[in-house]
């Protein structure tokens, strides 16, 4: 009986279902447009007491220069000029208002202190800026704003406009960026790697400071993700400032520009974690995929040894797997830095910390921002170009960082590094 009765309900939703539809958007079609007519009304009402309180307030800083309208007045020191049309910026525009004038018996006009203090504060390359990050083109940027009052005349939202400001914005943004000063940051680990942007190599730099925090350090263009570039980018660091007094934990991608750059920059200083992601698909990168299943399975199981001596006879053991099986090349891309992607394990930090270091993910998903904000362009103009993007993105995305997982266990890994050794450094082959 439950079945049958089911089927029926089934049946009856079925066929009513084409006539309910049309009857039921018919009756939302006014909702629709009322609740469209009243968002356009309410801004439109909300623009219009704008101008109504800002009209209301020069008005009043006249009257306090030159007295009421229509009464004697002796003591007065300057009279209404009447009016004259000005600009300010108004939901990301300019808009036109009317701005009371105000003579002194002197001669000469008085300027009102309301007028000149909003001319000089402009918000409209900042909301440019804004927009613009959240993926609007610089055509569509007039369509993204609130509609103004009808009758209400405004300019700065075409095409052109908009580009001047994001340029005068992201110029300065890109300046006090990239100059800031790093003298207070406690530097415990560091991730250095880099991608392409309009055919142009950055190298970018991300510290991570003794309470887990990230902070984007700097960037540096050049053509390949060579030492030179690296070089240059740590020696910036250094030069603004970076204090490098103890070790640190550095996590790159085995890139061998970087690798050099960090002997060459720090010494010692740097112990060198390979990211264990990119050791993975390097090594895949030189199989079949028929092998891919069973050589990703081995090497995972190897970089989550409890010990650096299991993990160490695991990935020996595989190298000499593929030797055995005809796979030499990816062999000896198993060997090569072999030891540098365990430093994790030598440091016997947390399962946590292990995890967030061991691999360059906390700087891919900062270039992953990169790459989402500088899609939106379609037309690049050089390296300076591409530097006030990055600098840009990097600069936006830095305002949603957490800290980094196992920030809580971070006092382990500084003095982990603080009695690790060169010996540690230079395992000896077995």
């Amino acid at each position: 009986m439950k079945k049958r009765t089911a089927r029926k309900v089934r049946k009856q939703a079925g066929l009513l279902g084409p006539v309910v539809t049309p009857v039921v958007g018919q009756l939302m079609l006014p909702m629709l447009v009322g609740m469209e007519a009243t968002k356009e009304g309410l801004l439109g009402f909300m623009h219009q007491v704008g101008m109504e309180a800002l009209t209301g307030l020069l008005g009043a800083q006249a009257e306090q220069l030159a007295g009421s309208k229509g009464k004697h007045n002796p003591g007065r020191r300057a009279n209404h000029w009447g009016s004259c049309p000005a600009e300010l910026t108004l939901g990301g525009r300019r808009v036109q208002v009317r701005r009371p004038r105000v003579r002194a018996l002197g001669g000469g006009e008085v300027e009102l202190p309301a007028f000149r203090q909003l001319a000089e504060v402009d918000p409209l390359p900042e909301r440019v800026l804004e927009q613009l990050l959240l993926g609007v083109s610089t055509r569509g940027y007039a369509h993204s704003l609130e509609p103004l009052p009808k009758g209400m005349r405004s300019r700065g939202t075409s095409k052109s406009s908009a580009s001047r400001h994001l340029v005068e914005r992201t110029e300065a943004k890109a300046r006090e960026y990239l100059s800031r000063r790093l003298d207070e940051l406690e530097l415990t680990g560091l991730f250095i790697d880099g991608l392409e942007v309009a055919e142009h190599t950055v190298v970018a730099a991300l510290g991570v400071v003794a309470d887990g925090t990230k902070v984007p350090l700097g960037l540096w263009l050049g053509s390949t993700e060579n030492a030179v570039v690296c070089t240059a980018l740590l020696n910036d660091l250094i030069e603004r400032g970076l204090r490098v007094e103890g070790r640190i934990l550095v996590t790159i991608d085995g890139g061998k520009g970087i690798r050099k750059a960090l002997t060459q920059v720090l010494g010692d200083r740097a112990v060198v974690q390979r990211c264990q992601c990119h050791k993975t698909r390097n090594v895949l990168g030189h199989l079949p995929k028929c092998r891919h299943a069973y050589v990703r399975r081995q090497l995972r199981d190897a970089y989550r040894s409890n010990r650096v001596s299991t993990a160490r006879k695991r990935l020996r053991q595989l190298a000499s797997w593929l030797d055995r099986n005809g796979e030499p090349d990816a062999a000896a891309s198993l060997r090569e830095g072999l030891e540098e992607t365990l430093t994790v394990l030598k440091l016997d930090l947390p399962r946590t910390l292990q995890r967030t270091f061991a691999t360059t993910n906390p700087i891919e998903n900062l270039n992953g921002s990169i790459r989402r904000t500088t899609r939106n362009v379609k037309r690049w103009r050089g390296g300076s170009m591409v530097r006030r993007w990055v600098a840009i993105s990097i600069a936006s995305a830095a305002r949603k960082f957490r800290r980094i997982k196992g920030h809580r266990d971070m006092p382990k890994l500084i003095a982990a590094l603080a009695r690790y050794t060169n010996v540690d450094c230079q395992e000896k082959a077995a």
